[in-house]
């Protein structure tokens, strides 16, 4: 499916369903996380920053499988650490869900996670 298709079902929804390899178990496992969009990436928060299983996962096989729609994308993830750039992705998903929930769900937002959107 083309990204355009892909891009459509996010302008549609708040979460998609995020898959990742498992480190250990070589197992593609999936769950809904919340996503922001900004120039043609979107951006990822995991829960739990650093200590999120999903991101410890990414961090050995990058890979990963976006879904949202009926629509799926496929890509390699790239981590964003460095601090003034994460805490700008913080801010838009403030922007987009608001600051309460994003305090109260993402308590460590040390880390991020990078998707190019463009072919």
């Amino acid at each position: 499916m083309a990204v355009s298709d892909f891009e459509a079902a996010l302008d549609s929804t708040d979460e998609v369903d995020l898959s990742t390899t498992g480190r250990v178990s070589g197992r593609l496992t999936s769950r809904p996380v919340w996503f922001v969009r900004e120039d043609g990436r979107l951006f990822l928060l995991p829960v739990t920053g650093t200590r999120s299983q999903w991101y410890r996962n990414l961090l050995k096989t990058p890979a990963i499988r976006l879904a949202a729609g009926g629509s799926q994308f496929a890509a390699d993830a790239a981590v964003v650490t460095e601090p003034g750039t994460v805490e700008h992705i913080v801010e838009l998903f403030r922007a987009k869900y608001g600051a309460e929930e994003i305090a109260k769900y993402y308590q460590y937002p040390d880390v991020a996670v990078e998707v190019s959107l463009r072919a």
